[in-house]
Formats: structure tokens, sequence, C-alpha cells
């Protein structure tokens, strides 16, 4: 067991940690240069197009130290979008330390903070290490003054290294075998193994990652999850190389996979404790939790003969995602569809883009939501996250609605535009501090309703690009909430209602009523288009008709002729109207969710 280091790499988003892995792979030999291809832990094709990890993935890197001594280094790659944020505390608890990843141009950044919050948790031994020294913009010993001064690391301890050219990875192999604790616990001892991940293997089922905290197991044993006390039998257990390599055991300190035959990744949950059902422990591993969705849309198929392929396409991505939740839905306009549940809006584009490309489907998505608490006169309660379940406004005794914490870095000259986004969004208590000369660290309590309209992108195109943004959750706070509808030609449109707070309502009314004016071809009646809360309309737009010029064969005379004929066309459209149906077109739905500021 001394010879075992279990450790992960921890960063922001695009600070090099799927390259690190790459060129640490390389130096072990353990794949050769034909084979070697970028990002190569990463094997979602939207993983390696946007450069970023959605999946944790595990390696183990056989290294020969400079003393002679041969090590087994177990590498837990973890995703850095704040989505994904159980998985990787899961991940980390799963090891003894961490490299703490940071760019040598953008120094330290708000998932860097919480990251190195989660590690500090799970009491890991940290490596500092700065990447990117090649660039030309690189300020390394600025940034390793900024780790000792903010993050309060010893930065004797920091690492230089340039992943893309392999420079320094030799020394920082050995800082890992020197620095880094090899992991305890007592392989006699009744089995604890922490699951901190789980993929789907359409030909042997659930392949669960697993860190061994104490005990042994062995292919034939009857395992026991502790979470729901479902049993197994072990078919295989091994060790992750760049293949799957079967052993005869796992034992104490390693980390592995387990394959039983389990038909659905839902049984194995992340944080969840496997013991042996003939020598159970006496209890399973703290930190377990059930994973909660925080972001909720409708999916819809454009085509109403692709709902079957849909439903066949959430249930195998279910397998492969135990976040994703879903239930049947319908809509008016839209037909039948599925309310879906995501960890975020992250989340919920990887599933989309998911659905459209490897399955071939084409979609629709509605306004996302969050999920609201209506207390209602009767004194009961009810979990609201579809506009379609608003209840009785005459019963609604009051409304709840989540609120995140959030932490935002900026350049200090963005103060102002930062600022005032903050308090367009409603934030509260918001306070600041300078971690180092020159960039701001700020923070604001926002409701998470409007953080997930567009706030992002937003916060990205006012700082240039150089704000980053990270957010825990908080609680439920007292809101003013309404229901607004959009009409078209009269009827209401279900599918773009949206819940809203009363002070943005015209405002988000007003948006979705003049995108649709764009999109709505023109009929040869006129469409008015309205947004109400209730009885009441809120914003109007109207879709002129297209108008026929009745009046030119008819030349000289008395104008009491044009008026006749003018007359007869404006009764005959007013009777069009009350008999025509308007189509809206699907890039119509799309056109309401894009953000109201260019």
């Amino acid at each position: 067991m001394k010879n075992i280091r279990n450790f992960s790499i921890i960063a922001h988003i695009d600070h090099g940690k799927s390259t690190l892995a790459d060129r640490m792979i390389q130096f072990c030999n353990l794949v050769s240069d034909r084979e070697f291809k970028d990002q190569l832990l990463d094997n979602m094709e939207i993983e390696r197009e946007r450069g970023i990890t959605i999946k944790s993935q595990t390696i183990c890197l056989p290294y020969t130290a400079e003393d002679g001594q041969e090590y087994f280094l177990n590498l837990v790659d973890t995703p850095g979008h704040v989505d994904f944020s159980y998985e990787v505390s899961r991940a980390l608890s799963s090891c003894e330390g961490a490299l703490l990843l940071i760019d040598a141009a953008q120094g330290v950044e708000a998932q860097t903070l919480a990251n190195l919050y989660l590690a500090m948790e799970n009491d890991l031994e940290i490596i500092p290490v700065i990447n990117k020294i090649d660039l030309p913009s690189a300020e390394p010993e600025k940034i390793a003054v900024q780790i000792e001064e903010d993050l309060g690391l010893d930065s004797d301890l920091v690492q230089f290294c340039s992943a893309k050219l392999g420079t320094g990875i030799p020394k920082l192999f050995e800082t890992i075998v020197k620095k880094l604790p090899a992991p305890k616990g007592d392989p006699n001892a009744p089995l604890q193994a922490l699951i901190f991940d789980a993929n789907y293997d359409s030909f042997r089922g659930t392949l669960i990652s697993v860190r061994i905290i104490n005990g042994t197991v062995k292919a034939g044993d009857v395992i026991r999850f502790m979470a729901n006390g479902r049993e197994y039998r072990v078919d295989e257990v091994g060790f992750f190389k760049l293949h799957k390599e079967p052993a005869k055991q796992l034992s104490a300190g390693q980390i592995g996979y387990i394959l039983a035959g389990i038909k659905t990744v839902q049984d194995t949950r992340p944080g969840d404790t496997i013991t042996l059902r003939d020598a159970p422990a006496a209890a399973p591993l703290p930190g377990f939790r059930e994973i909660q969705q925080v972001v909720f849309s409708s999916i819809y198929p454009i085509s109403t003969d692709e709902y079957e392929d849909l439903a066949t396409a959430l249930e195998k991505l279910k397998l492969n995602d135990a976040a994703l939740t879903f239930e049947k839905d319908s809509s008016v306009a839209l037909g039948f569809g599925f309310r879906c549940g995501f960890l975020g809006l992250l989340h919920l584009e990887v599933i989309q883009e998911r659905l459209e490309r490897e399955f071939d489907i084409s979609l629709i998505l509605t306004v996302p939501s969050v999920q609201y608490i209506f207390h209602l006169s009767d004194g009961s309660s009810k979990h609201v996250d579809n506009p379609a379940h608003f209840p009785d406004p005459t019963h609604i005794a009051k409304v709840e609605e989540p609120f995140i914490k959030a932490t935002i870095l900026i350049p200090e000259k963005y103060m102002g535009v930062v600022m005032t986004l903050c308090m367009e969004r409603r934030g509260e208590n918001t306070s600041f501090h300078y971690p180092t000369p020159g960039r701001i660290e700020l923070q604001c309590e926002l409701p998470l309703a409007e953080v997930i309209y567009d706030f992002y992108d937003r916060l990205k195109s006012l700082t240039q690009g150089y704000g980053s943004f990270n957010y825990d959750m908080l609680d439920y706070r007292k809101s003013d909430l309404v229901k607004v509808d959009i009409l078209v030609n009269g009827e209401i449109v279900d599918a773009l209602s949206q819940l809203v707070h009363r002070d943005n309502a015209r405002a988000r009314g007003l948006h979705a009523c003049e995108m649709l004016k764009e999109e709505i071809p023109r009929q040869m009646f006129k469409i008015a288009i309205q947004a109400t809360i209730g009885g009441n309309i809120i914003a109007r737009t109207t879709v002129s008709a297209l108008r026929k010029d009745v009046t030119a064969k008819c030349y000289g005379g008395d104008i009491t002729r044009k008026r006749k004929l003018l007359e007869k066309q404006k009764a005959g459209k007013k009777r069009m109207k009350t008999v025509g149906n308007v189509d809206i077109p699907q890039t119509a739905f799309l056109a309401v969710l894009k953000s109201e500021q260019k």
C-alpha cells in the first residue's frame, strides 16, 4: 500500500487539466505515439469539441521513481464545471492528494477557489501547479506570489510546467511520489468501498468506479449497496489502465472497477458505500446525499412521429447519467413531450446536444425554470417547476424561490458593469474584496431563476471573457411571483408561459412578444400577440396583415365606390380572423429563449 498514490487534478475550466493528464499518460508509456490523441480521457464528442470534461475518468499510471521504487499512481480526472460539483466532491473524497492547476496567464479564478475549498474539506494534501509557462503572456513568478498570498499555500511547493510541451513533467512525478501520502486502510476489515462514478456498458451492465477504503473484494463475492440495500454477485474486478485490466481482487487503498451485472446506473449512486452481504460494515462512509436537480425544462420532438424515439433516447441517456430525471408532459401547442430535471444550464445543453447528435432527433425546449414552493391559504404547500401547474392566485398565501450565493472574480475595471448586472438580477447582500491587486472577488446572493436565464452569457460579454462565476445553493426566500401567458390571436400558447418575478414581468412579456412578431409569418389578417397576467394585458405587438390593393381596378368616379370596396375587404378580414388559425414556426419557440440584450 505504501507504493500507491491516489490523486486528482482540480482546476478552473480551460486551465489545461486534460492536457496535463495526456502528458502524464504519455510519460508513463501507456500509449504509443500512433494511438495517441488529444484529450485522451475525454471520450465524448461534445467533450472534445468544447474542450470540457463532463464525465470523470480514472487511470492507473505505473511509475518508476529515481530511487528505483515502482509506484502506482491513480489519477482521478474530474469535471471542472459548477454543475458537476457533487461528482467532483465524491471523486476528491476517494483521493489523498490533489494537483491544483493554475493558468500562468490568468491566475486564480472563481472555480479554482471553489475546488480548493472542496479539496481542503476532504483534508487532501495539495500541490499547486502553474501550467502554460510557455505562453508569451505568462507570469509564473507573479502567480506563485498570488498562490501564497491568496490561497495560503506554500510557494516553495509550487511546480512549474507546460502541459502542452511536456516541460516539468518528470519533476512533477517525483513531487507527487514524495509529497502525497500513501492511502490508509485495513485489507482485513469489513469491506467499505466508496462509489465515485458509474458508467453504463451495453454488453456488461454498469461499470462502477470505486475506491476501497477498508477490506477486500473479488469476483464471486455478493456485495450490498448501503443506500438502497440492493445485492449483486461480482463478475469481475480490475484496474483502469488505458483499457480495463481485470485483477484477482481489489483491496484497501486501491482504486478500480467492479462489474456485477447491474442493469441501470440509478442503483449505483455517487457517494454510496458498497459492503459484503456476509460480513457487512457497521456504518456507511459519510458524505452521501441524493443529487438535486435545480433547472427544469420540457423537451418536445419537432415531429410528433419522433415521440417514441425521444422516449427511448432519454431512457438510454438515463442509463449513463443518473442526474437526469424526466416524466411525461403534454402541451396544446407542441403535443407530447417530457418534463426533465437538470443539474444546471450546462447539463441541459449537453443533454440537448447528445439527443440531437447521438439519436438524430430535432427538439424544442421550453423556457428553463426552477422549483418554487407555493404556500396555499389552506395551510398546505406545493412544489411547482412547470408554469402549467401554477395554482389559482386567489389561494396563494406566499411563494418562495431558491437563492444562490454567487462568487464572481473579475478584473477591477469591470466592477461597475458587473455590480449593475447583479442589481438588475435582484442581487442582495453584495460584498467584495481584493484577493490580489487589480482583481476583485464579488459575492452576491441572487435568485436562481435570474441566473439560469442568460446571466453567464451577459457576464462573459460585459467582462470581455475575463469574468469567472461559481455558485452554491443557499435557501428559499419569499418572492412576488406571477405567471405570464402569451396569447397569439387570442389563443394561449401554453409552451411559452413563464413564471417570473412581478417586477420583471413586463420586460419579459414584451421581449417574448417582440421575438414572436419577428418569427411569425404575416397572414391575410392582423395577428395580435399579447402577454397577460391573469386578465391584464401587460404587453402587445401586432403582426400586420398582407394587404391586397382591392381598389386598383377602381379608377375615377365617386370616392364612395372605393370606400365600399375597402369596407367589404375589412369585413372579410374580420371574418377570416375568427376562423383563421396561426401556425407558430419552431424557430419562434427558440427565439423566445434567447437573451434580451444582444
